[in-house]
């Protein structure tokens, strides 16, 4: 029996652009599926930069070995969000991870083969940015499970959804669905007087929906309150239900368990 067979749903994280939010949507999306009553376990595949351990505060744990393989780190005691991520391998959290195509090719499918994820609603894989090696690996390597499809995501400017455009060509080259596209960084609501502002342009990843034919999954604005929560591993879905963000990511979760309702019936 492999170690994904008790796995649902798997979803990736992809966009073509680094520094547009792929582990903050990643972390919240688990988080808000927790508290929809889903196990959630995230892969963080991001080999030279990998963030999601410190986003759950969950840095300073160590991967244990048991007969079928590595044991994911859990985040709570019911064991509800498990995860996985070179992180937790390295000796000091300083160490630069200097390798070639082949090696993080090795380590990802070690990734995908040897964890003990047990039963889970939904894997999500957090990516590097970009449509190389780290990839292709992962998308070959997670083939045979039928993932359900990736969520790109862009920030609305011009440069960063040219990017994710070359992202949708990835998707349509290697047969992985888009789920659809979620715009970050959406704008800045200002907590005092709660007009918003569009510091980075808008509607870009709407747009580029509309142009791919693909679902618009909802922008997600600027947050104070999400970048503090995410600095210091808490949880922002139970902790901000009030902020401007907190309906934006509720909404893009409901999208996608709607979707994997549809696709079981």
């Amino acid at each position: 029996r492999s170690n994904l067979a008790g796995v649902r749903h798997i979803l990736l994280v992809l966009s073509g652009k680094g520094g547009v939010g792929k582990s903050t949507i990643a972390t919240e999306l688990a988080l808000s599926l927790r508290h929809s009553g889903k196990k959630v376990g995230i892969l963080d595949v991001d080999l030279c930069g990998p963030s999601i351990p410190r986003m759950f505060r969950a840095q300073d744990n160590d991967v244990h070995q048991c007969d079928s393989g590595w044991v994911p780190v859990f985040v709570d005691q019911d064991k509800s969000i498990s995860l996985m991520s070179i992180g937790f391998l390295l000796e000091k959290p300083d160490d630069a991870v200097v390798w070639r195509g082949p090696k993080k090719n090795a380590l990802i499918k070690q990734f995908v083969a040897d964890v003990a994820w047990g039963d889970l609603d939904f894997l999500i894989v957090d990516t590097p940015p970009g449509t190389s090696d780290e990839h292709i690996s992962t998308v070959e390597a997670l083939r045979p499970y039928k993932p359900l499809g990736a969520i790109l995501v862009t920030t609305p400017q011009a440069v960063s959804v040219g990017d994710v455009r070359r992202e949708l060509t990835f998707c349509k080259k290697t047969g992985l669905r888009v789920l659809g596209i979620v715009e970050n960084m959406s704008g800045f609501v200002c907590p005092h007087c709660s007009e918003c502002t569009n510091i980075f342009s808008k509607g870009g990843g709407e747009e580029l929906a509309k142009h791919a034919g693909v679902p618009f999954l909802g922008c997600v604005p600027l947050d104070p309150q999400l970048s503090q929560s995410l600095e210091e591993g808490r949880d922002f879905i139970q902790e901000f239900p009030k902020s401007s963000a907190f309906p934006a990511l509720a909404h893009i979760t409901q999208q996608i368990l709607d979707g994997t309702l549809q696709r079981s019936s």
